[in-house]
């Protein structure tokens, strides 16, 4: 080969012989050693989007509501005339596995960088995470180090962590989940994008200083884990969450003023990324001098500049002329402010170093015209024997008792306090319903409005069927929301998979996508963006496909929120929905019998849409006292759930009617189910409510006691309420005292 570029430089750089004719090409001659990492880094999985991107257009992303879909830093929808809300889910897995807490950290800084940079003020966070078993030592220190890390920089910039979700599988042990979910508020016509306009215009980076840390942390989201893993820790980046306020604050600040034309975070891939984005989307070229960057470390070649990953950054474009009033604000911040280049009109990203170029490229070959492959696709062989469950081969357990506690006691479901605790959830006053309901509640002040978030997904459901599952993902996420009192509005995602070049993966993606945009598209809640993390793979073992689903609503009025716990003595129990007593999936199967297998229960998303507007008109009118969604343990857990989540806890006296097995009765999950508690002498207006939408109503019980009772045809269950708490409050923190 010609030149100074290798092959093993090529393969060092995740790139194939075929891509990197392609760079020749392009180029019309070989690339230099900086235009290779820059090139290569553009192209990586992770900031491509190449194998996704054929998959991801099939996903419905516009609404009357929806004023910014995927193709920005973060998707915007309007709450009111006046006000909209920008929200966006990302995952930093491979950072948070090697180093758990500057990598969950980061990952709160980049989601939050994100939020502002669309002039929107950050105003909630809630993070979706997945942990190998906490039988294992390794992976204890990593759920500790994941917690301290989202913890550590989120109280200390002032963003209260609201919600979220916690899973523990096997499936996690060499590769944990960490997708960060921020929503930030902002007026609509404040409204800052990504895109570089206005020949001659300054570039103006922003923020921290430039250093070695995270040089191709976006080539190694792109690729397995191997034994060698642990060799990667430079790779990942150091966050400062006092910067990053610092940085907020500027940033909000100089938005107020007509001066800024674009604004982009230095996130994965760092000064390369930022400048040819704003120069692909406007359709102009960035011309850069890396020796004015801000560095921290002496002697930085510019590859090293370009790749770094330094946290706390952004590159802006502002009006000529405005340059030394924008560099003003930032310097009164005490943050660095500095005109490192210039808009130019011949579309290329031109890099200077010590007087002379080292680098032109094309800024469209780094963004829209970066590989793209439709990746051979298999069903997995798996899937035929998984799916297939005899429910007359698993015995019944003789003590149903005994069964809840078990269930209410593992990591999955049991109290999840010992995290959120850890995380200032007040900050700011804004948030009106706390951490451990069905969805997180957010007043807009200044106004009678509110949003509902949520993240969910059941990646055993995805494992099982992965079209199904991602449909009960988006169904359960809307349904949380709704059981809030909030109208569910739009989504954003994390799409975790393993190695998209393995064609079982790829079909299992496809699949899924599928799923989701197809409930997406029933219930009406848009994409307006997302992430792809591939490659979640260790010593080729993959993850459960887990496409996390973040659901935002909006609420008209923020007294009109509800929660999932009982309330009031005398207060009726009732259910919305029908007991059908599916078995296949669920965490009773897997937990109590040892079995991951059958089929996830079917959704129905028309009857899904009816569900959730009905449960928000039932909020509207005042009629509930709490509402709670049926879904992981079943009916039975939901009901302990019911009885001890609220601050004062209280029992309840339970029927059921159905001629059902008692185990599948009991701990089925069965979708569209949600549990209700009301006063007594609304139950006519809701049961006529419920008819009109055509929702299955049965009344199941009273509000009371100290005791939750729940009896069946066949037998009943019995268990005081101080059994369920100790049991629900033990069954994480035992477990991390080892």
């Amino acid at each position: 080969m010609q030149g100074s570029i290798t092959p093993q430089m090529i393969k060092d750089h995740n790139l194939t012989m075929e891509e990197y004719q392609r760079i020749v090409e392009i180029l019309g001659r070989e690339p230099n050693l900086t235009e290779l990492g820059i090139i290569s880094v553009m192209w990586s999985e992770h900031c491509s989007y190449k194998s996704s991107r054929v998959h991801l257009k099939k996903l419905p992303t516009r609404a009357p509501w929806v004023i910014q879909g995927p193709g920005e830093n973060a998707g915007v929808i309007a709450v009111d005339e006046t006000w909209a809300v920008a929200f966006k889910m990302e995952s930093h897995n491979h950072p948070s596995y090697i180093e758990p807490f500057q990598g969950a950290a980061t990952g709160v800084g980049g989601i939050l960088r994100d939020i502002f940079t669309m002039g929107a003020r950050p105003i909630a966070s809630l993070d979706s995470l997945r942990f190998g078993t906490l039988d294992k030592p390794r992976n204890r220190y990593i759920l500790e180090g994941v917690i301290s890390g989202i913890a550590w920089y989120g109280n200390c910039i002032g963003v209260p962590t609201v919600g979220g979700e916690v899973t523990f599988a096997s499936c996690y042990d060499g590769n944990p989940l960490v997708n960060v979910f921020n929503l930030g508020l902002v007026r609509q016509d404040k409204i800052f994008k990504a895109r570089a306009a206005g020949v001659g215009n300054p570039v103006i980076y922003v923020g921290s200083k430039t250093g070695r840390d995270g040089i191709h942390g976006a080539t190694m989201a792109s690729e397995e884990f191997s034994e060698d893993s642990e060799e990667k820790r430079p790779n990942v980046q150091v966050g400062d969450p006092f910067t990053e306020k610092l940085l907020m604050e500027a940033c909000l600040e100089a938005f107020q003023h007509d001066w800024i034309v674009g604004i982009q975070d230095m996130g994965a891939a760092g000064l390369t990324c930022s400048t040819s984005e704003m120069a692909s989307k406007g359709g102009v070229g960035i011309e850069i001098d890396l020796d004015k960057v801000p560095q921290r470390e002496e002697g930085m070649t510019a590859y090293e500049i370009m790749l770094s990953e330094s946290q706390e950054r952004m590159l802006l474009v502002a009006k000529k002329g405005t340059e030394s009033k924008v560099i003003e604000i930032f310097k009164k911040w005490g943050l660095d402010a500095v005109v490192i280049g210039q808009v130019t009109d011949d579309s290329l990203v031109r890099v200077w170093h010590k007087g002379e170029v080292v680098a032109e490229v094309p800024a469209l070959c780094l963004t829209e015209d970066t590989p793209v492959y439709d990746r051979p696709q298999e069903k997995p062989a798996y899937l035929d024997e998984v799916q297939t469950l005899e429910e007359k081969d698993i015995p019944a357990p003789p003590d149903m008792k005994k069964v809840l506690l078990k269930l209410l006691g593992h990591p999955n479901i049991a109290n999840k306090r010992w995290i959120y605790r850890q995380y200032d959830h007040m900050v700011r006053i804004n948030t009106v319903v706390l951490p451990g309901s069905d969805a997180a509640v957010i007043r807009i002040k200044g106004t009678d409005k509110a949003v509902a978030l949520s993240s969910d997904c059941n990646p055993r459901y995805c494992y099982l069927d992965p079209y199904l599952g991602a449909q009960q993902a988006v169904a359960e996420a809307a349904r949380n929301v709704a059981c809030s009192g909030a109208l569910p509005r739009a989504i954003t995602n994390c799409l975790n998979f393993g190695n998209p070049e393995k064609p079982p993966v790829m079909w299992t993606f496809a699949r899924t996508v599928e799923g989701m945009a197809e409930a997406c598209r029933v219930l009406e809640t848009p994409v307006t963006g997302g992430n792809v993390s591939f490659y979640n793979e260790t010593m080729g073992k993959g993850i459960y496909p887990t496409p996390t689903i973040g659901m935002v609503g909006i609420l008209d009025r923020v007294e009109d929120r509800v929660t999932q716990g009982f309330k009031s003595p005398g207060d009726q129990v009732a259910l919305l929905g029908e007991n059908r007593g599916h078995l296949g999936g669920t965490e009773y199967l897997e937990f109590i019998h040892g079995k991951v297998a059958g089929k996830p229960p079917a959704v129905d998303l028309e009857y899904e849409r009816r569900l959730h507007r009905l449960l928000v008109i039932l909020a509207r009118e005042g009629l509930l006292r709490s509402a709670h969604d049926i879904s992981h343990g079943g009916l039975a857990v939901t009901l302990a759930e019911c009885c001890i989540s609220d601050e004062t806890p209280v029992g309840a006296w339970v029927e059921l009617k159905d001629h059902i097995r008692p185990d599948a009765l009991l701990f089925g999950e069965d979708q569209g189910r949600v549990i209700l508690s009301l006063s007594p002498e609304n139950r006519g207006k809701v049961e006529v409510l419920a008819q009109k939408h055509r929702i299955p109503f049965q009344a199941l019980g009273t509000v009371g006691g100290d005791t939750l009772t729940i009896s069946w045809p066949q037998g009943k269950l019995e268990s005081t309420l101080k059994e369920l708490i100790e049991t629900w409050n033990r069954g994480l923190t035992q477990w991390l005292e080892k």
